[in-house]
């Protein structure tokens, strides 16, 4: 039989990368996949060169790729001509809150010190991952909009891995840099960064334990990055069945649940008219804070 291929827009270590090994590894646990799973990388586009190779697979149900809410916000800026869409959405397996980290050394040290420039409005230089637009840019505006600063004067750096935006900010290019949380992990482990502050609604753990949540510092930003399955589009009610329920059982297995707890990912899956429903929302959501960016 034919493996299975699951494609990630970034680069080995990136993101998407990172879901499509977790998610390799789990169906390998139990036994899901008829054959073994593989991870094909194709970055670059800010992770929408990946989908061209995935439009080659119509009707492919031994194709998978990593999704996430940029489907939905790089239709909304114009930045892709597709969205959900055109694939076949299977399912969210969890959702990655966003670390707000700078360089250790640095001016800012603290939540407080990166409200405070941005509502003296302070130049501020952002480093984000993959496309403007995206969660992590909502989020860093939800942070200005609250301290009363523009949320359209920082300068944004957009890098197409995680990885690439928190070395610029290790390297001072950068004043600060918004990422999922466990792309920071080894910058902070080090000592190169310092995080400021989590868009989790409660205090993550490891390198993060002593780090604040936005909420608990009146900030009303409680947002992270989900990261989910599509399936190419042209997949039939079978094929569709079949992974909603491959899905579920791989998300239920403790290689699964062990390595959420460890890299700080929280349980989040949705699949079926819930999914539909949960994504139509997410985009009326987030039109609404690109309108605010002037980006949507």
């Amino acid at each position: 039989m034919r493996d299975i291929e699951i494609f990630a827009g970034t680069p080995p270590g990136g993101g998407l990368d990172r879901t499509a090994h977790l998610l390799r590894d789990a169906l390998q646990a139990q036994s899901l996949a008829p054959t073994n799973a593989r991870v094909v990388n194709v970055p670059g586009d800010g992770a929408r060169k990946v989908w061209a190779s995935v439009d080659t697979r119509v009707g492919d149900a031994h194709v998978l790729c990593i999704s996430s809410p940029n489907l939905t916000t790089d239709y909304l800026t114009g930045a892709a001509q597709f969205t959900h869409s055109n694939y076949t959405p299977l399912a969210i397996l969890y959702n990655e809150y966003l670390a707000f980290v700078a360089r250790s050394g640095s001016r800012l040290s603290s939540a407080s010190d990166l409200l405070r420039e941005v509502s003296d409005g302070a130049p501020l230089t952002v480093a984000l991952s993959t496309a403007a637009g995206n969660p992590n840019h909502i989020a860093l505006a939800q942070v200005i909009m609250h301290a009363g600063g523009d949320v359209r004067a920082p300068v944004i750096r957009v890098f197409d891995s995680a990885l690439d935006a928190v070395a610029d900010a290790a390297a001072g290019n950068a004043d600060v840099a918004v990422v999922t949380a466990a792309s920071a992990v080894p910058a902070l482990t080090s000592g190169a960064l310092t995080a400021l502050a989590v868009s989790a609604p409660v205090r993550l753990g490891g390198a993060y334990a002593a780090t604040p949540v936005w909420q608990e510092l009146g900030v009303p930003c409680t947002l992270g990055a989900w990261r989910g399955v599509h399936g190419p589009r042209g997949l039939d009610e079978a094929q569709r069945k079949y992974w909603e329920n491959t899905l579920s059982k791989a998300t239920q297995g403790e290689a699964w649940r062990n390595a959420l707890a460890t890299q700080n990912l929280t349980a989040m899956f949705i699949a079926g008219k819930k999914l539909t429903d949960y994504l139509a929302q997410e985009q009326m959501l987030m039109t609404e804070m690109l309108k605010l960016l002037q980006m949507a």
